[in-house]
């Protein structure tokens, strides 16, 4: 059973030598997508064997669906920079090289876990986040706007024991500039579609995200940084809703 790993990349020198020598060890192919890195990211690439390919931003899902239409392997592991393979899951992906699926396996699901501020964060909204990430090239595709893209699979997919290590937010600070820039995407993107928001919309909507997060998912486990995550989740939220109200009325 060959897999190509399939990641984009846009100045990642930070994240990428975790990420490669993570999946090095389980793949056959790396096929990097990169939009114009200039920290060294590329060098960085090809110095673990990747397939380097530049291609102007055009979006998660074109550029995804790039990487994937240049992997020459039946299946596809798609991992992030900012993602590493624990040993775990690292070893369940041997093993189903070893002992490949039957035919009617599409793909197989892995839980991701976050990394923020020193410790790992295992309850709350982020977890546990499961996602198809290996995936036969064929019977997949990504789709989505432009702020979340997800991936669409024909078939059954089985879940695979282990976990995605995620390393995506350096400081409250870094979350807090994310949260505006993809509230402001989501906006645009929902208003594309038409879809409006009420006056009391980003309320109700950021209430529920956080009573979601911090009581009914168990965030209040994580001590003070699982109120911070339900607190800032709920944040982006409402920006989210207050943004697309002042479109729906621009």
């Amino acid at each position: 059973m060959n897999i190509t790993a399939c990641l984009i990349t846009f100045n990642e020198k930070d994240n990428l030598r975790r990420c490669l020598s993570s999946i090095r060890p389980v793949v056959d192919e790396i096929i990097v997508v990169d939009s114009g890195s200039t920290d060294g990211s590329q060098e960085i690439c090809r110095s673990y064997g990747a397939i380097v390919t530049q291609h102007p931003w055009e979006g998660y899902v074109v550029q995804k669906n790039l990487a994937l239409s240049l992997a020459t392997n039946p299946w596809v592991l798609s991992i992030d920079a900012d993602e590493e393979l624990s040993p775990a899951l690292a070893s369940a992906i041997q093993m189903v090289r070893q002992n490949p699926p039957s035919e009617d396996i599409s793909g197989y699901t892995f839980s991701r876990v976050v990394w923020y501020r020193g410790e790992w964060i295992w309850h709350g909204n982020w977890f546990p986040d499961v996602l198809v990430r290996l995936f036969q090239k064929e019977r997949a595709r990504f789709a989505g706007g432009s702020v979340h893209e997800r991936l669409e699979i024909e078939g059954a997919v089985r879940a695979l024991p282990g976990y995605l290590h995620h390393y995506t937010f350096t400081t409250e600070e870094d979350r807090q500039q994310r949260i505006r820039k993809y509230a402001k995407l989501w906006a645009a993107n929902a208003a594309q579609r038409g879809k409006r928001a009420l006056p009391w919309s980003a309320a109700v909507h950021a209430g529920w995200r956080f009573i979601r997060g911090y009581v009914v998912r168990r965030g209040f486990l994580d001590g003070t940084l699982g109120l911070e995550i339900a607190r800032n989740n709920a944040e982006e939220v409402y920006l989210k809703y207050q943004a697309l109200r002042e479109m729906n009325h621009a």
